[in-house]
């Protein structure tokens, strides 16, 4: 019975000096871990906000592409309405210089 109360006392005292301390600085080690990641969590937070903040913007760009092409398909047929207005009034000029 003497031994079995030396090897529970060995073992407790093992315990209280070695496992509990050792316990003790794993779980500081995980709980500044999870802080870092905690912090790093919310640095990625807002640069996704930023980030969709800045391409909110490319919606209205798509329209505006749509936009510039029918004002480009306009402008060149009033280019070639010009076109032939300029040859017109071009001919008549030169008829009218005949006569």
């Amino acid at each position: 019975m003497g031994a079995v109360l030396v090897i529970w006392w060995i073992t407790l005292v093992v315990a209280a000096v070695v496992v509990l301390p050792t316990v003790w600085y794993l779980l500081h080690r995980v709980l500044r871990a999870a802080r870092a990641i905690e912090r790093y969590a919310a640095d990625t937070l807002a640069a996704g906000a930023g980030i969709a903040r800045n391409t909110a913007a490319v919606s209205a760009l798509q329209t505006t592409i749509a936009v510039a092409t029918q004002m480009l398909a306009g402008a060149d047929a009033i280019a070639r309405s010009a076109g032939a207005i300029e040859q017109a009034l071009g001919r008549q000029r030169l008829e009218g210089g005949r006569r």
